[in-house]
């Protein structure tokens, strides 16, 4: 009698968690800091699962991306897999980068900028105060403690965007805004970035930057306190090989904005994608 794929599926999964249940904490706490941007919950999700099965008792913290590098470079929290450099986090890596510890890039191809439905009859920034109207005046943004958001601010100083205000949010409220202009085919603007699950979802368009204010493409990087290496060793080197493509992470974030706990899509990705894990192991 043959099993059930899925009940295999079951059985792996449920031996995985016993064995991770067993030798948690084995190795001591790992603190995990991020932003709860769609990008940076999966990638701190994934790490979290990779280090629980290493023996890590690991605890995730959501805060704001300043708060996020500065709970690193004071050693409150051990490391972030969340730092857009060399754009977004610029001044948050001048304030600490002689207290923390680069790592150096888990993933490239990033971008940021601001976007619009591909429909929208524009197609660069220094067209948007002629049609500030068709926007309702705004430019929908996240949380305020974001990069994206203070070069947002800045590229309005730049362009003269007069006519424009920058809304603070969230991914969330940012998404819902677009999802909702996108149904009724009105024109909006959103602060935006790559890798996002939204640009499988619509189609999008970048409006060019010809002033460089949002800078070209980006970087996400792995961000450790000083110590770690000699405290947490094989963390600090999980840490270290962590890497993957933007389409490997467009997956998890597919998974996440279709339901389901983002902990658990994580587990199930790291599950079948066994062979980029090893990669990531001492």
């Amino acid at each position: 009698m043959k099993t059930p794929v899925s009940s295999l599926f079951t059985a792996a999964a449920a031996g995985a968690l016993l064995v991770t249940s067993l030798s948690a904490a084995a190795e001591g706490r790992i603190n995990l800091a991020y932003v709860e941007w769609d990008s940076e919950v999966a990638s701190t999700k994934v790490v979290r699962v990779v280090l629980e099965e290493a023996g890590y008792d690991v605890r995730t913290t959501s805060v704001s991306a300043a708060a996020m590098w500065q709970a690193v470079a004071s050693g409150d929290q051990d490391a972030m897999v969340a730092a857009w450099l060399p754009t977004t986090h610029a001044s948050y890596l001048e304030q600490t980068e002689d207290r923390i510890v680069d790592l150096g890039p888990n993933l490239d191809g990033t971008r940021i900028g601001l976007v619009v439905p591909d429909y929208v009859g524009i197609d660069s920034i220094e067209e948007l105060n002629e049609h500030a109207d068709r926007f309702n005046g705004r430019i929908i943004g996240i949380d305020p403690g974001a990069g994206i958001m203070s070069t947002t601010e800045q590229a309005i100083e730049e362009y003269g965007l007069t006519d424009l205000r920058l809304m603070d949010g969230s991914d969330a409220t940012m998404t819902a805004a677009l999802r909702d202009a996108i149904r009724n085919e009105e024109w909006v603007i959103v602060t935006g970035w790559t890798p996002h699950w939204k640009e499988g979802r619509w189609d999008l368009k970048y409006l060019d930057d010809p002033n460089g204010v949002y800078g070209g493409d980006e970087q996400i990087h792995t961000i450790v306190r000083q110590g770690l290496e000699e405290d947490h060793p094989t963390a600090y080197q999980i840490l270290d090989n962590f890497y993957w493509e933007a389409e490997q992470m467009a997956e998890l974030m597919v998974m996440n904005a279709e339901g389901g706990d983002p902990y658990d899509n994580a587990r199930q990705w790291v599950e079948e994608n066994r062979d980029l894990v090893e990669k990531w192991l001492p």
